[in-house]
């Protein structure tokens, strides 16, 4: 299964439509939650998936779109049902303001695509078709931005393919602040900060949106300026994400990363930094490109991965800030991240044929040497 999202260009008619579809989509959601809590103080129990399909017949929306608001309600509940009996923290479904209510769904039929989308709701709809989709379309998802862009998001199921056939080598991969990673035959890809690039001009749309009138209709404008530099944002971010992915797996077979906790990182200290560098976006995806691009990630225990020596695997314990991994036992002097990158590749190699694990055949970098610029095509 593959998502296709492509940019809608509604006119004021159909865009006042899509609003009031997304209004009553939301008072749906609303009155249903309603009657599932009352039902269950009165009876304990909750209302069947069938019995919530048949409670939003006749409600405005299209058949299956009402059908779907009612299916993603029931699945939120059973989730906290499940989360309950395995003793986890989990949030009842909430009720929904007209902000949070973002997409209208059409899970099978309703709608039909050619030189412009016609869904049944609101005709036809001009849409931009960057690239053509392969496989068959399943659903369809008109989804409105934060920035009040509209977007139509295609899941289409495509044939299954063999990869082709990849013979780079394999690599080691130190995720950082400093650097977005550090590769361990000594090629680095460079933290390019998006967030501290657009901070000033984020800070100053939100000033502005502060000294606005709640409820007053440049308030509504200027929260539309403050969602456009988040957009512009994400946009700059995932094109150096896949872009940088994109070369990794065009140039190594095998890619070894730490399996990192991020959301434990986060809260420990430089949480802005990590969620910047989008360590799990990245991780994210580079997995699910090696499955067309032949090659394979590999995950390992990131426990002293910087203070294991990858020459002769003592210990050095250093601080966070000293960048130089220097071994007393076998004189080893190279970069802290390309050390860490080494010991990664040898535990994802370890035991297997060829393997690498105890430094055999391993070329280690000198301080003296610069390392390599990694160039993101």
């Amino acid at each position: 299964m593959r998502a296709y999202a492509f940019r809608l260009y509604p006119s004021k008619a159909q865009q006042k439509e899509f609003e009031h579809h997304l209004w009553i989509e939301k008072n749906l959601w609303n009155s249903l939650l309603e009657n599932i809590k009352k039902r269950y103080d009165e009876e304990g129990r909750f209302y069947s998936q069938r019995e919530l399909q048949f409670i939003v017949k006749d409600s405005g929306l299209y058949a299956q779109s009402a059908q779907a608001v009612a299916r993603r309600l029931h699945r939120s509940i059973q989730a906290k049902v499940r989360a309950k009996n395995r003793g986890q923290k989990w949030g009842f479904p909430r009720f929904k303001s007209f902000e949070r209510m973002r997409s209208i769904l059409y899970p099978q039929s309703g709608f039909s695509l050619g030189e412009k989308l016609k869904v049944s709701s609101f005709g036809e709809i001009s849409i931009v078709r960057h690239r053509e989709i392969r496989g068959k379309i399943k659903t369809l998802t008109l989804k409105r931005e934060a920035s009040g862009k509209w977007h139509a998001i295609f899941t289409v199921e495509e044939e299954t393919k063999i990869p082709k056939a990849n013979n780079g080598p394999a690599v080691g991969l130190d995720l950082g602040l400093n650097r977005l990673a550090t590769l361990s035959d000594g090629k680095i890809i460079k933290n390019p900060r998006n967030f501290r690039k657009f901070e000033e001009k984020l800070a100053q749309a939100q000033r502005s949106l502060s000294k606005k009138l709640k409820t007053s209709h440049n308030r509504c404008k200027a929260k539309c300026q403050v969602a456009l530099v988040h957009e512009k944002i994400a946009h700059v971010r995932n094109d150096f994400l896949h872009k940088a992915a994109n070369t990794l797996l065009s140039n190594y077979s095998k890619i070894a990363m730490e399996d990192l906790r991020i959301k434990q990182m986060s809260k420990q200290g430089h949480g802005k930094g990590i969620y910047d560098a989008s360590w799990g976006m990245f991780t994210n995806i580079l997995c699910y490109k090696a499955e067309s691009a032949g090659s394979e990630i590999v995950f390992v225990d990131p426990k002293d991965t910087s203070k294991e020596c990858s020459g002769c695997h003592s210990i050095v314990p250093k601080s966070l800030w000293e960048r130089t991994h220097h071994c007393p036992a076998c004189g080893i002097i190279l970069d802290r991240d390309i050390n860490a990158a080494l010991n990664i590749l040898a535990r994802a190699t370890a035991g297997m044929a060829g393997s690498n694990a105890c430094g055999d055949g391993i070329t280690i970098p000198s301080m003296k040497q610069e390392a390599a610029p990694f160039r993101v095509r």
